[in-house]
């Protein structure tokens, strides 16, 4: 599933007063906090994950992991905190067409 840039703009809006639910710490992205983040997917669809560092290019790399390991959909990315958007079988966030 593609968002279209109507659909990530209604995702922003949405997400702009979530806290992250996840914040990645010392030991990085282990199994055990990709499993939290699918957790947090399944339940609320849309999360914003905290992702500290200085390395701005290890930083991508783990955002890019956590995308390909969720199936979710990036939404953005301001400085630390990625936002992701993946559906669950209840479509609690109903996005807009197109």
């Amino acid at each position: 599933m593609s968002l279209t840039n109507k659909q990530k703009q209604f995702l922003k809006t949405k997400a702009h007063d979530l806290k992250p639910v996840i914040l990645l710490g010392g030991n990085g992205l282990t199994e055990g906090v990709v499993a939290e983040i699918d957790n947090a997917l399944n339940f609320h669809e849309l999360i914003k994950i905290k992702v500290p560092g200085e390395d701005r290019e290890q930083k991508v790399l783990i955002m890019d992991a956590i995308v390909r390991e969720t199936n979710a959909e990036k939404v953005q990315v301001i400085g630390k905190i990625l936002v992701l958007f993946r559906q669950s079988q209840e479509k609690k966030i109903h996005l807009p067409r197109g």
